[in-house]
């Protein structure tokens, strides 16, 4: 009976219509590729397709079983060249032989085993395989995509059982001149026979791949590849490695802690990075322990020589003891063709250790007579409180920031050793309360605040970027300029309304075509809302000015001031239509601004029309007109009083007047226009501009 499986590599019984184990609908699978290759052709007189089961730039990956082994599943890994030339053949079996020479090399009970490389002509075409054991299990991106479903993630807990299990076949790999360069979810499997992480798909295949094409067009035969290659995936490969493809033991690293953040927030890596930047921006989806993000920010540095350099110093910073090597001599099974052979990998520590006394070792006759009885009882005391006070000191603590009042500021260096806990004074445990307090007054996200606090206070202290505040006494003055700083931003934030305040932290860019939708139905253009929101906004927050903050935490807050400004506009209290009383041409209208505040005005008028408007107010009131289409800007942000135009368009013209002012200001703002007419009720549609054209906190 052939067993017949689904995309996640699940075996079943033949004619079997769906998955046994995860229902997938197996009829939907596909069983061949466009190479010619066939579900049930054999390769080489022993390994029988199944199906195929991915595909990537430099071929095809097939589920096989061997006819050798008892019909073991295994996996055959394609390179079928584009270009057939005798030097492209040759050139790429001489480096598929070295690197399956490496994949020999590699004899761990957590990388599938190599078996052979596999020499094919099909159909005139030459082929390479790789043939590798097959591994019964799920991909963690396949496990994560399940989860989410759910509702649900990876967790902490989860994430350093993964780091400390995959950890030491990192060391191993390291440790034989192997770099894997291709770390990903995708490339992580859970095997569920002993839900061990396996490691899979090493980037050394796209390597001889990439030199095959690169060694080709070199000689000259054709001018340029037509597509470029890039070892490893982008956002999970470190910087250096995407820009020159060099990598290094700290580059599987860095790979490693972007998959972490993956599974941890279901988020891909291009949502968790700014772009403007280069910096990692996770701690707005995930909330970790401060030992964990620490960790994470240091695999992530962009300079590569702040990272951890290899797996061995990360595992004794996880486990903050010396780490056992011993030999593990792989168990020998049906599956095996080589014979067992011994590989030494590191071999981590409980967690948290018991406190357990030396071993005292109790003399023989033929031993010096020291080894009184009164003396092994003195030394079992003393090694015992020795031992204790060792598991004393690092022991984790039960009090800090994050508990009260985090600083999560990233550090290259964190700390690799639990503190003793420490007691904060009077003060500062009464001023953090108030902290609390106050934010949850507000009902402001706990996670949002730290984040939002954190770059503030980092822009406020730049000499103190990358450094984390501790809860130790020496960062008491710190630890008061930030909250002094956390006290700011919470007042700050009082000047929004309740109702966009509980929404920070979730803002997105689906508000900006919600308000665009709506205000464009009373003939209001998002130019003039985003002239209300920057008022507001930059009147709490003068210093994000000429910043590129949007995708910042502090970038909420400016949505939250915005969506203000377009509650107000829809509700008519910053919002006024001027219409010319019967037989004149103009109209005046006035009030007063409080700081930051604006309003909208909008006035019918028609093609060719001479207007002119005149504003009587403080120099810090600017005054910004935009025609009906939004084609036009006729000024915008300007001190300038007096405006005289021929009119270009015939619709609704927007007045916009803000205040800049730190007091109360009075204004007057008169419209004359000759013959002055009401547009037809189909007036000239507001025309947005596009995302690239819509003005946006960063360019005011």
């Amino acid at each position: 009976m052939t067993n017949i499986y689904c995309s996640q590599g699940h075996q079943n019984p033949s004619g079997s219509r769906f998955c046994l184990q995860c229902g997938e609908k197996i009829g939907s699978v596909p069983t061949s590729g466009n190479s010619g290759i066939q579900a049930g052709q054999t390769l080489g007189d022993r390994y029988v397709i199944i199906r195929q089961i991915g595909q990537g730039g430099f071929g095809k990956t097939y589920l096989a079983e061997d006819l050798n082994r008892f019909r073991e599943p295994c996996v055959l890994k394609e390179f079928s060249p584009q270009i057939q030339t005798p030097y492209v053949v040759q050139k790429a079996e001489e480096l598929f032989q070295r690197e399956a020479s490496v994949l020999y090399k590699l004899q761990h009970p957590q990388i599938p085993r190599f078996r052979e490389l596999l020499r094919i002509n099909i159909q005139g075409k030459e082929s390479l395989f790789l043939v590798q054991d097959h591994i019964d299990g799920e991909t963690y991106n396949s496990l994560l995509n399940s989860r989410q479903k759910q509702g649900l993630k990876f967790t902490e807990t989860e994430i350093r059982q993964l780091l400390q299990q995959i950890l030491p076949v990192l060391e191993y790999i390291h440790s034989l001149g192997v770099i894997h360069r291709d770390i990903s979810p995708d490339n992580l499997m859970l095997r569920s026979s002993d839900q061990l992480p396996v490691l899979i798909d090493f980037g050394g295949v796209k390597q001889v791949a990439a030199t095959v094409a690169s060694q080709y067009y070199q000689t000259g035969a054709i001018t340029s590849p037509t597509n470029g290659t890039l070892l490893g995936k982008i956002g999970f490969a470190p910087p250096e490695q995407m820009q020159t493809g060099m990598v290094s033991t700290h580059s599987d690293l860095y790979a490693l802690a972007v998959t972490m953040l993956v599974l941890l927030t279901g988020k891909q890596p291009q949502e968790l990075i700014d772009t403007y930047n280069f910096s990692w921006q996770w701690r707005r989806e995930i909330s970790l322990s401060s030992a964990l993000g620490q960790i994470i920010d240091k695999m992530l540095s962009p300079i590569a020589s702040d990272r951890y350099q290899t797996a061995r110093q990360l595992l004794q910073v996880l486990n903050p003891q010396p780490i056992i090597t011993q030999p593990i001599t792989q168990t020998v099974n049906h599956q095996q063709t080589q014979p067992p052979t011994t590989a030494t990998v590191a071999i981590s520590p409980p967690k948290i250790p018991t406190p357990v006394p030396e071993p005292v070792i109790i003399p023989t006759p033929s031993q010096p007579g020291i080894w009184t009885g009164k003396n092994v009882l003195i030394l079992v005391f003393v090694l015992t409180i020795g031992s204790y006070l060792h598991w004393q000191k690092i022991k984790p603590p039960t009090n800090n920031l994050q508990t009260n009042n985090p600083t999560i500021v990233p550090s290259s260096n964190p700390t690799e050793t639990a503190k003793p806990e420490v007691t904060f004074s009077a003060e500062e445990r009464q001023r953090k309360q108030k902290l609390k307090d106050r934010r949850e007054e507000l009902d402001i996200n706990y996670k949002f605040y730290v984040t939002l606090v954190n770059q503030v206070f980092r822009e406020k202290y730049p000499n103190l970027k990358g450094r984390i505040l501790t809860d130790n006494p020496e960062d008491e003055n710190l630890r008061t300029e930030w909250d002094q700083t956390a006290a700011e931003v919470l007042e700050k934030l009082s000047a929004i309304t309740s109702d966009s305040r509980s929404q920070l932290g979730n803002y997105t860019g689906d508000e900006r075509a919600i308000w665009q939708f709506k205000i464009n139905q009373i003939n209001v253009g998002s130019r003039s809302l985003y002239d209300l929101g920057d008022a507001a906004f930059f009147s709490e927050f003068p210093e994000q000015k000429s910043k590129s903050f949007i995708k910042q935490p502090i970038g909420q807050v400016w949505y939250a001031f915005v969506n203000d400004q377009f509650n107000a506009i829809l509700d008519k209290s910053i919002f006024e239509r001027i219409v010319f009383p019967e037989g004149a041409t103009g109209k005046t209208v006035s009030g007063t601004l409080q700081p930051g505040k604006g309003k909208v005005f909008i006035a019918g008028l028609a093609k060719d029309q001479n207007m002119e408007v005149n504003l009587e107010a403080n120099s810090k009131v600017l005054l910004s007109i935009y025609s009906p289409s939004g084609k036009i800007v006729l000024i915008e942000d300007s001190q300038k009083r007096t405006v005289s135009e021929t009119l270009p368009e015939k619709g609704f013209y927007e007045f916009v007047v803000v205040s800049k002012a730190s007091e109360s200001v009075d204004y007057q703002l008169t419209v004359t226009a000759e013959n002055p007419s009401e547009p037809e009720p189909s007036a000239t549609p507001i025309e947005e501009p596009t995302p690239t054209e819509t003005p946006t906190p960063e360019s005011n």
